[in-house]
């Protein structure tokens, strides 16, 4: 996630709202774009750049019947990258400044899924699809740096993808300054770092309910294994002193207009600790205003 280089100031009621929808090809493109449709966004697949802004001057014409228009990118357009940063400056300019989503996945993902699917990557030629996919994010590189929300869907189920895009493209988005939404997540050290975490808290220092058999089978959703957590040293003043930095943190996020913030919260395996962790951190969000939404990464793997 990243903060727009020129984001857009707040819009009267009715006004009309853009965003783009890009990033790498097989990382849920079409997936975002069904989220936003059901959501209420008018969605154009494939527009070619230079008429993005005839399509946001003909929506803020509409006198209202079009107030959410969605755009979704790809490379299909050779002159994509450089043609749309153009666009997005332009729009900035004339303080209609579209927001811009980038759907990305790791390598290996991406090349699962053109080969579960028998496709090709469009930028591949004669060579590999690993070729077309270095090739795309070596165009998209800028694109992605000026994205407002940028998230990683190569450890997210189509429902959990749907869920962060729900969480940031509903209520609170039409009027005065920006709303900020955050995602908490739980995940397990063992299973590896979420590249697209804004901020990340180890809950490893708490004792691990794994090594007491009547909680080993349970989780973090658990009664018993939350107020196992819960009861330790320590746990509470975390709690209390990190939500404290997490409100000072939400308020410079709101006065730079970032939007999204993902918060990482891991234990050994995203089972006990991390579970009921982020759940309370989540909590305490909610009680500084801002909408959250929980996602358990790795819960199930083990």
């Amino acid at each position: 996630m990243t903060d727009p280089t020129a984001p857009p100031t707040a819009r009267p009621e009715g006004a009309l709202q853009t965003v783009i929808i890009s990033g790498l090809s097989g990382a849920g493109r079409s997936t975002a774009a069904k989220c936003l449709e059901d959501l209420g966004w008018f969605v154009v697949d494939n527009l070619p750049p230079e008429l993005i802004a005839t399509l946001v001057d003909l929506g803020s014409r509409s006198q209202g019947a079009v107030t959410r228009l969605a755009v979704v990118m790809d490379v299909r357009s050779r002159a994509f990258s450089t043609d749309l940063r153009a666009v997005i400056r332009d729009l900035a300019d004339r303080d209609m400044r579209p927001r811009v989503l980038f759907l990305e996945a790791p390598d290996d993902v991406l090349v699962r899924r053109f080969e579960s699917n028998r496709r090709a990557h469009p930028l591949q030629g004669d060579g590999r699809i690993s070729d077309g996919i270095t090739a795309e994010r070596a165009l998209l590189a800028g694109l992605r740096d000026e994205a407002d929300l940028v998230v990683d869907t190569g450890d997210k189920s189509v429902h959990q993808l749907r869920s962060v895009l729900e969480s940031a493209f509903t209520a609170g988005l039409t009027d005065g300054p920006p709303q900020l939404r955050a995602t908490v997540l739980s995940f397990g050290y063992k299973y590896g770092l979420p590249v697209d975490a804004d901020l990340v808290v180890d809950v490893r220092f708490l004792p691990n309910p794994f090594w007491i058999p009547e909680l080993r089978d349970l989780t973090g959703r658990d009664e018993e294994v939350r107020d196992y957590v819960l009861a330790q040293d320590g746990a509470d003043t975390f709690l209390d002193r990190y939500a404290e930095v997490l409100e000072i943190i939400g308020a410079g996020y709101t006065r730079e207009a970032k939007r999204y913030l993902t918060l990482a919260v891991g234990c050994t395996g995203g089972k006990h600790r991390s579970v009921v962790m982020a759940r309370q951190l989540a909590a305490r969000l909610e009680q500084q205003g801002i909408r959250v939404t929980v996602v358990d990464r790795d819960l199930g793997r083990e």
